[in-house]
């Protein structure tokens, strides 16, 4: 799609805001310097937010394995920190990935490289869990834990944002969790783009996770429209 919204102008840092979508969407977005900021509604981001709300100290998105796309993913670098990041905090990683459906073991299978990542950092594995959205809080105890979500489409977004060298990547949602509901979900996801923007003296990029899915499509656009009600873009 891609919609701009202001420039850089003679190096002064004029704030911009995009929208776009899939994994080739993100990884511009991260050369381009911005914060990046992954909406897939439908469980990925959700399942972030549910997980912020619960206590969660740390968040990160990965690639499963086998995944074909046109740009560079590395889960099991993204594993690694993940790991890093927990030890660093003295407390363990907890995992949430696909099949909704089924047992730990059936979700270990696609999750390999991650996983090698994980056991490098040599950190402590709490939980497996499946990638629920707001549900998923009530699967394990998410307070002061790291958590790194596994996903087709949301994940290997992040994943791809992460390994071009954006200064952040983060994720937002509509939908409600367990302790958000109506507009707050997506109006806190707009102010922690911004929040984070302002940082680093960078733009917004919004990315529907995949752009065959129309409520990623329409969740980007309406956060992005927040972000402007929030006067983001006024100078």
């Amino acid at each position: 799609m891609p919609m701009l919204l202001g420039k850089k102008l003679n190096e002064e840092w004029v704030p911009t805001l995009n929208i776009t979508s899939n994994a080739s969407g993100a990884a511009k977005a991260a050369r381009k310097g911005d914060i990046v900021v992954i909406v897939d509604v439908i469980d990925m981001s959700t399942t972030i937010e549910a997980v912020l709300d619960a206590g969660a100290i740390e968040v990160f998105g990965a690639s499963p394995d086998h995944i074909s796309v046109p740009v560079q993913v590395n889960p099991e670098k993204i594993g690694y920190y993940a790991g890093k990041n927990a030890l660093k905090n003295d407390t363990k990683l907890i995992i949430a990935t696909e099949p909704r459906l089924g047992s730990e073991e059936e979700r270990k299978e696609n999750i390999q490289l991650a996983l090698n990542g994980v056991k490098r950092a040599g950190v402590e594995i709490e939980a497996i869990v499946p990638n629920l959205g707001a549900e998923v809080v009530k699967l394990a105890n998410f307070e002061g834990k790291v958590v790194l979500v596994i996903s087709d489409s949301g994940g290997v977004a992040y994943d791809t944002a992460y390994n071009y060298g954006a200064p952040e990547v983060i994720t937002g949602t509509v939908a409600r969790t367990l302790k958000k509901s109506g507009v707050l979900p997506a109006k806190e996801s707009a102010q922690r783009a911004i929040r984070l923007a302002q940082k680093f003296k960078t733009g917004i990029t919004l990315v529907a996770a995949s752009s065959n899915s129309y409520e990623d499509v329409l969740a980007a656009e309406h956060i992005s429209k927040l972000i402007i009600e929030e006067g983001f873009l006024e100078i």
